[in-house]
């Protein structure tokens, strides 16, 4: 299926200047991603047609500490108790999936979009709570998405601790210092983490494919996985 340039909510982008950091996305996303694509709120990601979405509860839970040491109003107060309680109980439902009756998990999932619904349409004269509910409304069908896809999680700690290992790395050597330097730092990372996550050994099967290549001037086959999920 060809990828379809739009945001969020459904405008299309062909006339509009992409977000920052958009055009290295489509380099990878040149179709439609089939599963569900875990993101935090980075504009960016909006360029990328999937077949659904989960935005990730963690950063907003996180935006709502920052707001709090700002010392806001009462205001504040009453709309930040009431997120943070409908995201909690979302976290909380999606634990408890194997435990609770099929019947008792669907009528508290819809209740939850009763509730979100509820929260979106209250008027707050808050500065921060307006702010946080254009982005509420912008990722509305985003938020429990987790809920109705098993496996999917609700925060994407996942890929922030994947990258980690380069950012270290970055970090430690002074940064990259140069584009080229850049590029072989996210070719080299791409390469070493997919080995890894395949249960390969990175410098082991690295050091095979460059004698292969030295000794008969050809790429060899791609490694298989060792691990039981690919």
């Amino acid at each position: 299926m060809a990828l379809v340039l739009h945001d969020r909510a459904g405008d299309l982008l062909h006339d509009r200047p992409l977000p920052g950091g958009a055009p290295a996305l489509l380099k990878f996303f040149t179709e439609e991603f089939a599963g569900v694509l875990v993101t935090d709120f980075w504009a960016a990601y909006n360029v990328v047609a999937a077949a659904a979405r989960q935005a990730c509860l963690v950063h907003l839970l996180r935006e709502l500490e920052k707001v709090d040491a700002l010392n806001p109003s009462e205001t504040w107060a009453a709309f930040r108790k009431k997120l943070k309680r409908l995201l909690g109980d979302a976290i909380r439902l999606g634990a408890q999936r194997e435990t609770l009756p099929k019947e008792t998990f669907a009528s508290r999932r819809a209740l939850l979009d009763t509730r979100r619904d509820e929260l979106l349409a209250t008027p707050w004269a808050n500065a921060h709570a307006k702010r946080l509910l254009k982005r509420l409304r912008r990722y509305r069908n985003a938020l429990f998405t987790f809920l109705d896809h098993p496996g999917v999680p609700s925060d994407n700690n996942h890929a922030e601790r994947e990258i980690r290992p380069a950012v270290i790395i970055r970090k430690n050597s002074l940064c990259n210092r140069s584009d080229n330097g850049a590029t072989a730092q996210a070719t080299l990372m791409s390469v070493y983490r997919t080995l890894k996550l395949r249960g390969l050994d990175p410098l082991e099967t690295i050091v095979s494919a460059l004698k292969h290549y030295v000794r008969t001037g050809s790429l060899p086959p791609l490694p298989g996985s060792r691990t039981s999920d690919s």
